[in-house]
């Protein structure tokens, strides 16, 4: 079938289904032409220079938004060129941040699911897609051990999800807070910077989070916030415990049953942000990592880092599905349409009205691998970073920080200055496109370099190869000062 592209066609028909084929060839093709036409994780470009590249592209066909549009083989081209400019996460030395390479099975299911275009605040929107998540999240609550009442939504990412939560946490209080109760939120020192940034756009104030120190491990020192809540104020009420269950940086898990006793104990909510570390309840080797996750209030769990889902796939389960506040709009959801069986998902979610049906691609993997084939995923990236920690230790000129409690290892380069040496190495892997490693810093210890280790394909020799290119940049850093 020849490829056209015709402003009045439409999708979601079965005569534009069925031209969406032949065009996803193309383009697919193009783009394993595009991935063909480069080596390493990233074009190997400053970041001007590439914006001079795209933007002298773009002047050859006439701009971006041209007068008239010029047909399939633009997009092709557009296709092509993105792959050889995108970063490649397949590529083995892409090992910088929480971004895995997708699974086939979600990728294609998505050009369906965006073809239909359905969503899932109304039922009469997307009646399949409201199923869908309805029993996706009913799934993921059974696996965390979460009780029956359990209920939960699919939103845009951590950082919505954990705002979520804290909109939730702020209202079981609201009284108190309105009585000129001052809000106090506890978590570790190494938690997401979304905490604070939640408990700011919610009127909280940043200073309202109370940041605990973390042990060896960077796990949250249960003894002292047992002392933080006990020396609260008498006009400090605690809206919430955020734990991490897989910290962005380290991979720590903190106490769960310690704070879980604790949110009881004080009387306020415990949120577990398990963004990355909740794709571990997939895996029998590294579930017991997730003991307590069961007695949260509510839990974060994105499946575009360890479900390898295309983003957006984040999921907010509460314990209580009455913690979402019912909200009635006539054009939308009028109560007699609900008494009638036919709502939506528009009262789970606090922060978005049209909703994608996301819970289809992940519904999708799901059947098609199963808890156990997300697991193996996992225990093949969990053996790449724990040999990258013992490759680590093993060479004199780097320096281990934190090992592989997930997939994450943070470790730096010796040297004079080290902040600025492993600053400096990190940007020249960046420009020769050689290999993509992530970069934090460590309170009183200065800059490090992570290894987020996403890749379930990648090989322990493609570790030493990250390994290697590390030290030979770091040597040529040094040379070079």
């Amino acid at each position: 079938m020849p490829l056209a592209i015709d402003a009045d066609d439409l999708a979601g028909t079965p005569a534009g289904l069925a031209r969406l084929a032949p065009l996803t060839a193309a383009l697919a093709t193009a783009a394993a032409a595009g991935l063909r036409d480069r080596t390493g994780p990233l074009p190997a470009r400053t970041p001007a220079e590439f914006a001079e590249q795209v933007r002298a592209e773009l002047a050859a066909g006439g701009g971006v938004l041209p007068d008239a549009g010029r047909g399939a083989a633009a997009v092709v081209d557009l296709i092509r060129r993105y792959a050889t400019g995108a970063v490649d996460l397949a590529d083995p030395g892409a090992a910088a941040h929480l971004q895995p390479p997708t699974l086939g099975v979600p990728a294609a299911v998505e050009a369906i699911v965006a073809a239909l275009n359905a969503s899932v605040d109304t039922w009469d929107s997307g009646p399949y897609a409201v199923e869908i998540e309805r029993h996706v999240v009913r799934a993921l609550a059974d696996r965390l051990g979460l009780p029956g009442t359990a209920d939960g939504v699919f939103t845009s990412g951590g950082t919505a999800s954990n705002l979520h939560a804290l909109l939730i946490a702020r209202g079981a209080v609201a009284d108190r807070l309105a009585a000129g109760a001052r809000p106090v939120v506890f978590c570790s020192a190494v938690a997401h910077f979304s905490v604070s940034r939640a408990c700011a756009v919610l009127g909280l104030g940043a200073d309202a989070v109370h940041t605990v120190p973390v042990d060896a491990r960077y796990r949250l020192r249960d003894d002292l916030l047992a002392g933080a809540l006990a020396g609260l104020a008498a006009d400090e009420v605690p809206v919430a415990i955020v734990a991490t269950a897989g910290t962005t940086d380290f991979g720590s898990i903190d106490p769960l049953p310690a704070c879980a006793e604790l949110a009881r104990r004080y009387g306020c909510r415990l949120h577990v942000d398990a963004a990355y570390g909740g794709g571990a309840v997939f895996s029998a080797r590294l579930r017991g990592l997730l003991a307590g996750i069961a007695a949260a209030d509510s839990v974060t769990l994105d499946l575009h880092k360890l479900g390898w889902q295309p983003a957006p796939a984040s999921v907010l389960l509460v314990a209580d599905g009455a913690d979402f506040a019912p909200h009635r709009v006539d054009y939308l959801n009028p109560a007699d349409d609900g008494a009638a069986g036919y709502d939506g998902l528009l009262d789970r979610s606090a922060l978005a009205t049209t909703r994608r049906a996301d819970a289809v691609k992940v519904a999708a993997t799901f059947l098609a691998l199963g808890a156990d084939g997300l697991g193996a995923l996992l225990d093949r990236c969990h053996h790449l970073a724990r040999y990258a920690q013992r490759r680590i230790e093993a060479e004199p000129r780097l320096e281990l920080a934190a090992g592989a409690t997930l997939t994450t290892v943070v470790f730096r380069h010796r040297g004079p200055d080290p902040d600025a040496l492993n600053g400096r190495l990190r940007r020249r892997l960046l420009r020769t496109g050689a290999a993509l490693v992530g970069r934090t810093t460590i309170a009183g210890r200065g800059v490090h370099l992570k290894l987020t280790l996403l890749n379930p394909a990648a090989r322990t020799v493609d570790v030493d190869d990250l390994v290697d290119a590390v030290l030979a940049a770091g040597d040529q850093e040094r040379e070079a000062a």
